[in-house]
């Protein structure tokens, strides 16, 4: 997937174009938002209406909203900043430009040569191909050094008080270092998700919530969900990771793959324990920490 990124970025740079995909819909240039949606619905039946409604927003605003003379950002995955280009001219609808990739759908770009593969400590951009970032966020990305100040959120991402606050902190860290030394950790039983656009399994964006960490085993070839149990409940953790399990299932397996569950956490919860037992598909895993200090060097 990497590579692939590499080489339709190289030629939409070269060539002072952008593309995007949705190959599929044919020509939808001229088409007015009644028909834009009547297309996307009979090129993806079997995708939810959250989805389609997402992708026939993204669709649009490329032909109808982005205008000569607004600036773009090129991201390769959510931590990296690409490039960033002044749009020249309006969408076009061009199959068959590039010899590289496949995209249909082209904007003229005039890239800058600063700022490029400008990296971040943390996740900076959102996951979905076209999302437009307002004033503020747009210099955030451009002009600011790569530090960023961390705030402790009051509550986690389904908008649950933590029961265990210290936990909670302790494993948003946990979550940037277990991705950060994932061979080292897992000794190549997983693999980190990596979709087509180069998005990465970290925070990995579906419309009902983030995914800690979403991966592959490769042996089995089958997705692995990871959550962080982050101080929740033993109740929540489960629902939440089987809810988003089915949803990979649904939206990302193909020829039979299956879905596996991991949850990480610091000791063992009895409640999880029971809960599990009614599963077979998912597994826990515990971590510790250790931590001194001492006068002077170790010898």
């Amino acid at each position: 997937m990497p590579e692939r990124f590499d080489k339709v970025w190289q030629f939409d740079r070269t060539s002072n174009l952008i593309s995007i995909g949705w190959k599929e819909l044919g020509d939808v240039s001229k088409l007015d938002r009644q028909k834009l949606s009547s297309a996307v619905a009979r090129t993806y039946p079997d995708k939810p209406p959250t989805t389609k409604a997402l992708f026939e927003n993204m669709v649009w605003n490329f032909y109808h909203e982005i205008a000569p003379g607004d600036f773009v950002i090129a991201r390769r995955g959510r931590k990296i900043l690409a490039g960033v280009g002044k749009v020249s001219g309006p969408a076009f609808y061009a199959p068959g430009k590039s010899s590289i990739h496949d995209h249909p759908n082209w904007l003229e770009v005039t890239w800058q040569e600063s700022p490029r593969d400008k990296k971040f400590p943390g996740i900076v951009f959102p996951m979905h191909t076209l999302s437009e970032l307002t004033e503020t966020k747009f210099r955030e990305c451009v002009e600011l050094p790569g530090e960023q100040l961390i705030s402790i959120p009051s509550e986690d991402s389904d908008g649950e008080t933590p029961q265990d606050i210290n936990a909670f902190v302790l494993e948003k860290y946990l979550e940037d270092f277990i991705v950060s030394n994932f061979q080292t950790i897992f000794k190549g039983e997983f693999a980190i998700y990596e979709d087509e656009e180069g998005n990465d399994g970290q925070q990995y964006s579906t419309e009902i919530g983030p995914i800690d960490i979403l991966s592959v085993e490769p042996k089995s070839k089958s997705f692995v969900v990871m959550e962080l149990k982050k101080g929740r409940p033993s109740d929540q953790v489960v629902g939440q990771i089987l809810r988003y399990m089915g949803w990979v299932k649904k939206n990302l397996c193909t020829n039979g793959q299956a879905v596996k569950g991991l949850i990480i956490c610091r000791e063992q919860d009895p409640k999880l324990s029971f809960a599990l037992e009614m599963t077979t598909n998912i597994e826990v895993r515990y971590y510790s920490v250790s931590f001194k200090l001492a006068e002077s060097p170790a010898a």
